[in-house]
């Protein structure tokens, strides 16, 4: 047992946790704030950064015949996936290997989050989510490290994401009005590093050399990890809920869990057309799309940034659109937007299969991608934020923080099917693999209108059939 301060309950947390609170020094938000967006931004420079690279880098180097014999362990790691997958292709294993790879990242914050509460408090736990993802990037620049590198970066990014989020509304008074500001600012500088991390770490990867990307972000994490280490005085202390304090169930929370865990099954066939974008899409804009401007080719990791600045362009439209619908009581509920995202997505994905078809077997016009992401965007708004801001609204308060971990699971799903599907990839014309994920996404959207009787009776939302407003700028755009 650690020796952190202990509380008498949940509601103490907020204002033994809120160390100078009362500062207004960092745009009206307390010191600690700042240093929390910068680190912030920096870890997911890195973050976006080297995943930007990673499905190019396995795929069209590292795991070719001349290549995988520098990576230790390689064979034993390829007949593990391949006794449980079946024979992989080159494509298949990389795809398969990326999927893992993004489900455990957003698996590992559930773990991550009970290690900061639990045994090590948040501040070591993120000191240390930073150092071995620090760690993990420098690694990636060597081939024989490769796979600890991926461990590495799996464990830091769930000791670290699991904890630094948790620190921002540590930062405040349980009854301040700024918290909700104060995340709009941590989720702004979470896109910001999304956005930059594939301009820069990308084009040296591509161009330069991928062990320059990978050094590049391990560069961005060491940054983040001085900024975080220099405001140490200004975050929320440390401290543990005892056990005897925490609520227990209640009679019918069973089924509103149920309900919940059935909703985010749905929202698991988004995140496997998510997943897709950052897996099979990047192998499919570097062989099939024309990406020639002016004379110079785009490169590929370019497109990732685009996909976070779409979000960014449209947020505030998206929000705009909400508020203007509840003015005149129009604003659908929550299940309602869900299936609206989902249905957008699909109709996304579409599109690239229309692109394909219409190409008749030649590059596809970039057009087509741009169009992609932006549409892409409008669906993540209606889904992303608001199905996790609907698990932590309905589920009950003794188990409400392992339901919103059950959350990130949906995406730990979704990335396992992705990289599944992705074996598809060489069999299926273009088309047809794009067209097979607007399906699949747009399945979920279907069942989400057919059961939202049902789940909403479940999950008690006729207390409140509106999500929050501001849920666009209080999550991120993983």
């Amino acid at each position: 047992m650690s020796d952190l301060p202990k509380t008498s309950g949940a509601s103490d947390v907020a204002d033994v946790n809120a160390k100078g609170a009362d500062d207004a020094v960092f745009f009206g938000h307390p010191r600690g704030l700042a240093y929390i967006v910068f680190t912030e931004a920096w870890e997911r420079f890195s973050f976006y950064g080297m995943q930007a690279l990673l499905i190019l880098y396995m795929a069209t180097y590292l795991f070719l015949p001349e290549n995988s014999g520098n990576v230790a362990a390689f064979e034993p790691f390829r007949s593990l996936f391949e006794a449980v997958f079946g024979p992989l292709s080159i494509q298949a294993l990389a795809s398969q290997v990326f999927g893992a790879y993004v489900g455990l990242v957003y698996f590992a914050p559930v773990l991550g989050g009970l290690i900061g509460d639990r045994l090590l408090g948040r501040t070591k736990a993120v000191l240390a989510g930073a150092l071995f993802m620090a760690v993990g990037h420098f690694l990636m620049a060597f081939e024989a490290s490769f796979l600890l590198a991926l461990a590495a970066l799996i464990l830091g990014s769930g000791l670290l994401k699991g904890n630094l989020a948790a620190q921002v509304g540590g930062l405040y008074k349980k009854s301040d009005q700024r918290r909700d500001s104060g995340y709009s600012i941590y989720v702004f500088s979470i896109n910001v590093g999304a956005f930059i991390a594939p301009l820069i770490c990308g084009t040296l990867g591509e161009v330069y050399g991928w062990h320059y990307g990978f050094g590049a972000a391990g560069i961005g994490m060491l940054i983040g990890l001085a900024v975080y280490l220099s405001g140490r005085n200004y975050l929320p202390l440390d401290t543990v809920v005892e056990s005897k304090d925490r609520p227990k169930l209640e009679k019918g929370d069973g089924v509103v869990i149920l309900a919940i865990l059935v909703m985010l099954g749905l929202t698991s066939l988004y995140w496997t057309a998510q997943s897709q974008v950052w897996n099979a899409y990047p192998l499919w804009l570097r062989s099939d799309v024309d990406r020639t401007v002016f004379g110079m080719e785009v490169p590929v990791t370019w497109f990732q940034s685009l996909d976070s600045l779409a979000v960014l362009l449209l947020a505030p439209l998206v929000l705009w659109y909400w508020r203007h619908q509840s003015r005149r009581n129009a604003e659908p509920g929550d299940l309602i937007k869900l299936a609206l995202g989902c249905a957008v997505f699909a109709i996304a994905f579409a599109l690239l299969g229309l692109g394909g078809v219409l190409s008749a077997g030649g590059s596809v016009a970039l057009i087509w991608p741009i169009i992609f992401h932006f549409v892409c965007a409008v669906g993540f708004l209606y889904v992303g934020p608001i199905a996790l801001a609907l698990t932590s609204r309905a589920a009950p308060d003794s188990v409400n923080s392992m339901m919103v971990g059950s959350y990130y699971l949906a995406i730990f799903v979704g990335g396992l099917f992705s990289g599944w599907l992705a074996r598809f990839y060489e069999v299926m014309s273009a088309s047809e693999f794009w067209l097979m994920h607007a399906a699949i996404v747009g399945s979920a959207a279907v069942f989400l209108v057919v059961l939202r009787p049902v789940l909403s009776r479940l999950m008690r939302l006729d207390r409140d059939l509106s999500a929050s407003p501001k849920a666009p700028f209080q999550q991120e755009a993983l």
